[in-house]
């Protein structure tokens, strides 16, 4: 896949959606594909996760383990989707296992990357903060409306 390529779909991504061509130049740059062939494994639920994943094309199941212990399909991405977001800024655990429902191609940006990139561009690293910020903002509105129904 041509960089250029790279950057169109990075533009997509919700946290890099502001950002600039040449900024999104350097992640695509910094970052790397990995091909996943289907019923593989791109990483399992509660791993360490040190960096993100971008879908270019195929499909990832996305499984998570019940009650009980059984692994249960709790949805199906596909191109354009960011995995493991808040891998890029802190240590976080993966809240999921990806399987390759087909043949996966993802790019890889890692959280050292991540962070050369925010420390030597400030811009950036406003724009991705305030993307950050809406993200929780978002998982604490959608956690507070959830909150009834466990009392």
């Amino acid at each position: 896949m041509a960089l250029s390529d790279d950057i169109d779909l990075l533009s997509a991504v919700p946290l890099f959606s502001g950002l600039d061509t040449d900024q999104l130049r350097l992640v695509a740059f910094g970052a790397e594909h990995r091909q996943i062939a289907t019923g593989q494994v791109l990483f399992r639920e509660k791993s360490p996760a040190e960096c993100a994943y971008v879908v270019v094309s195929g499909a990832l199941d996305l499984h998570v383990i019940g009650r009980g212990g059984k692994s249960r399909l709790e949805t199906t991405v596909g191109k354009g989707v960011m995995l493991s977001e808040l891998a890029l800024v802190t240590m976080v655990e993966r809240k999921f296992t990806a399987v390759a429902a087909e043949d996966v191609d993802v790019i890889r940006i890692t959280r050292a990357m991540f962070h050369r990139l925010l420390e030597e561009y400030p811009a950036m690293a406003r724009h991705v903060e305030a993307r950050i910020k809406q993200s929780i903002s978002a998982l604490v509105d959608g956690t507070a409306a959830m909150a009834g129904r466990f009392e």
